[in-house]
């Protein structure tokens, strides 16, 4: 059996996903974006999520990944997205909302868009 490379969950959670600048496709604003944490936002906002927490321009913004393809990725690879994992998928879904000026303090990031995004970044 070989091993699949899996981001590890190493270091603090704020550092999973380094501070990161995007750029409107729009106005050419720039967003300057970091990254916080996670947590299961099933018991915190009674949502079938893991939420993720950024800082865009200083202000929050959680981003609430599907855990629905959560379930859908290890019925598929036979193992469980790190928290490290989830936290790229969900500041890649934030450079795409942020690129079209979709500026929110809360997204729901559905499950095709989840999958997508793990196809997208090359998770195995």
């Amino acid at each position: 059996m070989s091993s699949v490379p899996v981001l590890a969950n190493t270091g603090a959670m704020s550092t999973f996903v380094g501070a990161f600048e995007v750029t409107s496709k729009l106005t050419g604003n720039v967003f300057q974006c970091r990254f916080s944490h996670m947590w299961n936002g099933i018991a915190t906002r009674h949502a079938d999520t893991i939420d993720t927490k950024f800082f865009v321009d200083g202000k929050a913004v959680v981003l609430g990944l599907s855990h629905k393809a959560f379930v859908k990725f290890r019925e598929r690879t036979g193992r469980d997205l790190s928290d490290r994992e989830a936290s790229f998928i969900a500041a890649e879904f934030l450079r795409e909302r942020l690129e079209e000026e979709d500026e929110r303090q809360l997204y729901d990031v559905y499950e095709p868009d989840v999958l997508r995004l793990i196809e997208q970044i090359g998770i195995k």
